[in-house]
């Protein structure tokens, strides 16, 4: 009976379970990156997507990638770096970055800042992020565009309409005054 009661719960406490929202299961914008080589044409986006295409080198297609070229084997470490670091053995105190001495810890922002630039020099060149931003101001103009065009469409053809009222209202108001003489 015990068993039946445990398993009853169980039951009811998965279905009470929450459940995802729907509107986070909708993807967004969805954004193909790709980086072509040479003169090779980028391929068309199909609508409903962003299509990004970063240009390298034609020498560059079958390389290995500059970010993969490099090793951090400590025998491919130049003599000056082991020299530098054996400069900084038994570094302590201030802006040192490490856990013994008084302020120890406030070089270790400076090596977070001086790590970060290191990485962004050695990055590759290519900044998807600035593609994208293209990509999508591209796609904006040629809807300003297209709504432009198609404002204009609109207001000619209310002209049309409103010259066509006019006219109608000018035979209508021609015939009553044609019939109003001859009723007299």
């Amino acid at each position: 009976m015990k068993r039946l009661i445990i398993i009853a719960g169980a039951l009811a406490s998965s279905a009470m379970a929450p459940m995802p929202a729907a509107a986070q299961d909708e993807p967004g914008e969805k954004v193909n990156q790709l980086i072509i080589y040479g003169e090779d044409k980028c391929p068309q986006s199909p609508p409903g997507e962003i299509t990004v295409c970063a240009r390298m080198d034609e020498s560059e297609r079958y390389r290995i990638p500059e970010t993969l070229r490099e090793s951090d084997d400590p025998a491919n470490e130049s003599w000056t770096s082991r020299v530098q670091a054996y400069e900084t053995i038994g570094d302590f105190g201030a802006l040192s970055c490490t856990p013994s001495g008084a302020g120890g810890d406030l070089g270790c922002t400076q090596k977070l800042i001086d790590t970060a630039y290191a990485e962004r020099k050695e990055s590759s060149n290519i900044r998807f992020s600035e593609l994208i931003q293209q990509a999508r101001e591209e796609r904006l103009s040629t809807i300003d565009e297209e709504a432009a065009e198609t404002q204009a469409r609109v207001e000619e053809i209310e002209r049309e309409y409103d010259a066509r009222q006019r006219r109608e209202a000018e035979a209508a108001e021609q015939q009553s005054d044609a019939a109003a003489p001859g009723d007299q």
